[in-house]
């Protein structure tokens, strides 16, 4: 159902410095003139050398990637295997294949609190020709001089509504320009959801492990990026909370104006939420550009769907755009032999350089990438990255990823037990003010000392 997108996207991403918060201060910020895109790899004579595993992250293009390494195989004669974690699980089971003696060759990062832990493991990419062919090194992760990771994809996410049922309660996507109009809207909707014939204005707040990280992280990155922002941060030791009433502000208003009772949400999934939202239950679900092709297969048409951005009541937010970023870094496993590195190697140069190979990434993945070998017939299209444009376009600044530079894995739990017990009604705000700010020093510590 993919269209073809607007190949301006990554560009202006990097003029409005969406990526800027992780560059480091002695680190380049151009990357080297692209290398002109090669043909395919030829096919190997006799027996092909060396064979690739790539440990995929993203459980939503798990079969694209097992088709498009079934092609590679096809035509070089090189072994490629493609195993994906389930969601949530991708650290566990990246631990759990290093130790093995057929480790993952190809893996990723989620930014630099995730690098640090894997630095020792990932090849410096800086001769490779994914480096080579790399709009800027706001999309590399660079440390003492190595390209260690490379973004390759680029994603945004927001509050995704539903068009018909906005404009059945009598609204459009113009009368949301912040947090105070959110509310009016959204308690509106609640308060006539009989007569409108839905269960409620946002789909349920799911804690389990498949729901759970659109509000332990991806909720939890706009208080920590309005902190950065007043502070001038890129990072922290030990952040304060400035933004924690706003957060509470847009939780409250998620979990009192849903589809289920806020004391409901631990059993709640990402499979509830997507149902819900699909079915027409509730106007608003919060996800990202990736879920775009989950809504089409459900039933949904690209004319239905829009996407806002998050609104938490920070000064300043009208003139905010959606959440951009990348928490998908490449590496390559430079423990692994020499010949499946080299194998490796081609193998990505082949899929951002061979007309299937983009063809697979832009068009049936949906990936906005950062790379100069995607151009107009190479750039993905739909609904969702449309409205994503068009912020950019108006001149709304896009809101960090900031997450990756959350302390732990652990902190983002305590962070999220302490969201449910809140909604349960078993702590209040205050425990959840302590995981933040308490559990990121303490986090923080632990992992760098």
């Amino acid at each position: 159902m993919m269209k073809k997108i607007l190949g301006v996207l990554v560009a202006l991403l990097v003029a409005f410095g969406v990526f800027s918060i992780f560059a480091g201060a002695d680190e380049a910020t151009t990357a080297p003139a692209p290398s002109p895109a090669p043909s395919a790899p030829p096919a190997a004579a006799g027996k092909p050398a060396g064979s690739v595993y790539y440990l995929n992250f993203k459980p939503e293009q798990a079969q694209q990637w097992e088709a498009l390494a079934r092609e590679y195989t096809r035509e070089t004669g090189v072994p490629v295997t493609v195993r994906t974690a389930a969601s949530g699980t991708y650290e566990d089971t990246l631990r759990s294949e290093m130790e093995k003696p057929d480790a993952p060759t190809l893996f990723q990062v989620n930014g630099p609190v995730g690098l640090k832990t894997w630095k020792n493991f990932c090849l410096d990419l800086r001769d490779t020709a994914l480096y080579a062919n790399l709009k800027s090194d706001d999309f590399a992760l660079i440390d003492d001089g190595q390209v260690l990771g490379i973004a390759y994809v680029i994603e945004s996410y927001g509050l995704i509504y539903n068009k018909d049922l906005l404009a059945k309660a009598g609204y459009s996507a113009d009368d949301i320009t912040g947090f105070a109009s959110l509310k009016r809207v959204a308690e509106d909707i609640q308060a006539r959801r009989e007569e409108l014939g839905v269960l409620g204005a946002f789909t349920s707040s799911g804690m389990d492990s498949s729901s759970d990280w659109r509000f332990k992280t991806h909720l939890a990155n706009l208080p920590v990026y309005y902190e950065y922002k007043q502070t001038g941060l890129s990072t922290s030791e030990a952040i304060q909370g400035l933004y924690l009433d706003q957060y509470k502000n847009i939780w409250d208003l998620y979990i009192h104006n849903a589809t289920c009772e806020p004391g409901l949400i631990g059993a709640k999934t990402g499979d509830d939420a997507s149902s819900e939202f699909i079915l027409g239950e509730a106007l608003f679900y919060q996800n990202g550009t990736w879920a775009y092709d989950e809504l089409i297969s459900g039933g949904m048409r690209d004319e239905q769907l829009g996407m806002l951005p998050i609104y938490i009541g920070a000064e300043g937010e009208e003139n905010q755009g959606l959440c951009t970023g990348s928490e998908n870094y490449w590496c390559i496993n430079k423990r692994a032999s020499q010949e499946n590195i080299d194998a490796t190697k081609a193998f990505l140069e082949w899929v951002i350089t061979s007309d299937t190979g983009r063809d697979a990434l832009a068009n049936q993945m949906g990936f906005v990438t950062p790379f100069t070998t995607f151009d107009q017939d190479y750039t993905a299209r739909n609904a969702l990255l449309d409205d994503a444009q068009r912020y950019i376009a108006e001149g709304k600044q896009s809101v960090s990823w900031t997450f990756p530079t959350m302390p732990s894995d652990t902190w983002k739990d305590g962070v999220g037990a302490a969201l449910l017990e809140y909604a349960q009604g078993t702590s209040d705000w205050e425990n959840l003010r302590r995981a933040f700010v308490d559990g990121w020093a303490r986090e923080y510590n632990a992992v760098n000392r």
